[in-house]
């Protein structure tokens, strides 16, 4: 396994203790665990996990060093987001045990070209943006790539089964699930019928009531005599 990337952090005390100071200061909180793991709370710098986490996603380990303590090998496990700033505002880390297979998502990189979109004006769909998978923490994937240059036509499809990740990685994902497909260009007809739908009745809305016309005639005059 290459060299991981590292994380240094810093012991946090206490729960909801000096947040938002700290948080001012450029510390996220943050929170670890993992299996026949004690949860533990720590401190990592908010510029430096940002570059660790553009590196790693969710999907790669890397080491948390905390002091001169062993480095623990770690996922991202989730990610909290301020709703004002955007900014990340606490995180979540899993710690993995080398030796012992983990389920986690991985997300799919789509490469190459369909001929069915670049000879006959398809549609690329792609209908899933991760697969579930089971492996030893070596073993584990940065990304799965998906070559589309074998959608020639419109009934070819890629599914889950045609994914080619060795003994060493098990795909816990549906083996029929279709993860990739061209559709045929739509027809005048197809968007005709779009701009149909487009012009519906907005009184078929839920929760959108068309007055009737006397009703609102009535109304009409009612504010006329007031005047």
């Amino acid at each position: 396994m290459a060299d991981l990337l590292s994380l240094s952090a810093l012991p946090r005390e206490a729960a909801g203790k000096n947040l938002n100071s700290s948080r001012k200061s450029g510390l996220i909180p943050t929170v670890l665990y993992g299996h026949d793991v004690a949860p533990k709370m720590f401190w990592v710098n908010a510029i430096e996990f940002g570059k660790i986490f553009h590196a790693t996603g969710e999907s790669t380990i890397f080491s948390l060093v905390v002091g001169k303590a062993p480095a623990l090998n770690v996922l991202v496990h989730d990610v909290q987001l301020d709703p004002l700033s955007n900014r990340v505002s606490h995180v979540d880390f899993y710690q993995v045990d080398m030796d012992e297979e983990l389920e986690t998502d991985i997300p799919l990189e789509f490469i190459g070209e369909a001929p069915a979109v670049r000879e006959m004006g398809g549609i690329l769909v792609k209908t899933l943006e991760m697969v579930e998978i089971r492996c030893l923490p070596k073993n584990l994937p940065h990304s799965i790539q998906v070559d589309i240059s074998s959608l020639v036509t419109f009934d070819d499809q890629i599914k889950v089964s045609d994914l080619a990740l060795g003994e060493t990685i098990e795909v816990m994902t549906e083996a029929d699930t279709v993860l990739a497909l061209v559709e045929a260009p739509r027809t005048d007809a197809d968007m005709a019928a779009l701009d149909v739908k487009a012009e519906m009745d907005v009184t078929k809305v839920a929760g959108v009531v068309k007055e009737a016309p006397v009703a609102a005639e009535a109304d009409k005059k009612d504010k006329k005599d007031k005047k």
